[in-house]
């Protein structure tokens, strides 16, 4: 199998696919539109890789040679030569849109094009470009390098072969893949979470019970690692606010209709553990 990876975006997401695919050995290009971008990019993979060496989880050799795989670039020129594009950059259609025509125009013929979106429908983004059938779904999650799946999405023309081959370079990167047959809005995962931070949030607004409490009351009654509210913290108020409202706008159904105290929260800057208020103070 091929080993080049390209990944567009190297934030949370865009770099956590890239440690653990060059930490499984793959060569990866790691592009962004800024240095900067960049730099904090890798930072962050350096500090992750160190973090597992000094647990004793990874050998202090493989981390270096792990980050010797990486390269960085600005161009998009860079990605030209890539077997698999991974495309993580912000929730915005528009801005993917961008992406995949660069792409559909620079990339070879035979590259698998995949977006790690976890609300726009794959059929949407594949639209702008000469191949829909090479266009796939692979939502990964975060932290990328401690969560174990990946949900890939069948597009309206994805191929057979373009999700073989997602799936075999998801599993070579140590991940469980999912299914995604139909190429609804928000997946599977996404509307399942959704649909939960929805009603909790409204639980919240409308003072039936704390945030604390909610939360216990998935984590004790149901076995959630982690209740609703401190997911929307860790992920982002404002991203989970993005997903529904996508969501929404697609299937109108009013169990993924945002409360209105998400978009106020937004609209304050109180978009969870980044700003360092959320649900909770952090």
């Amino acid at each position: 199998m091929a080993r080049k990876l390209a990944v567009i975006g190297a934030g949370l997401m865009g770099s956590g696919i890239a440690q653990v695919s060059a930490q499984a050995g793959w060569d990866v290009v790691l592009r962004d539109v800024t240095d900067e971008a960049l730099t904090r990019g890798t930072d962050g993979i350096k500090a992750s890789y160190d973090k597992f060496v000094s647990k004793g989880k990874l050998a202090a050799d493989d981390a270096e040679a792990a980050l010797g795989r990486i390269t960085t670039s600005t161009d998009m020129d860079a990605v030209a030569d890539a077997d698999i594009v991974v495309e993580a950059v912000f929730e915005k259609l528009e801005v993917k849109h961008e992406i995949f025509r660069t792409l559909d125009k620079i990339v070879r013929e035979d590259a698998v094009l995949a977006s790690n979106t976890s609300a726009i429908p794959i059929t949407k983004i594949a639209a702008v470009t000469e191949r829909p059938e090479r266009v796939v779904g692979a939502h990964f999650f975060s932290p990328v390098p401690m969560m174990q799946l990946c949900e890939l999405v069948r597009g309206y023309k994805t191929s057979d072969e373009t999700l073989a081959r997602t799936r075999e370079f998801a599993e070579s990167v140590g991940k469980t893949c999912i299914v995604v047959n139909r190429d609804v809005a928000g997946f599977v995962t996404t509307r399942l979470i959704s649909a939960l931070v929805v009603e909790a949030a409204k639980l919240y607004e409308s003072g039936v019970a704390t945030a604390e409490d909610i939360d216990i009351a998935c984590k004790l009654g149901f076995g959630h690692a982690m209740g609703p509210l401190a997911t929307a913290d860790l992920t982002g108020v404002d991203i989970l606010l993005h997903a529904t409202s996508n969501i929404y706008t697609e299937s109108q159904d009013e169990k993924f209709a945002p409360p209105e105290l998400m978009r106020r929260m937004v609209d304050a800057g109180d978009i969870g553990r980044k700003s360092g208020q959320g649900f909770y103070k952090h």
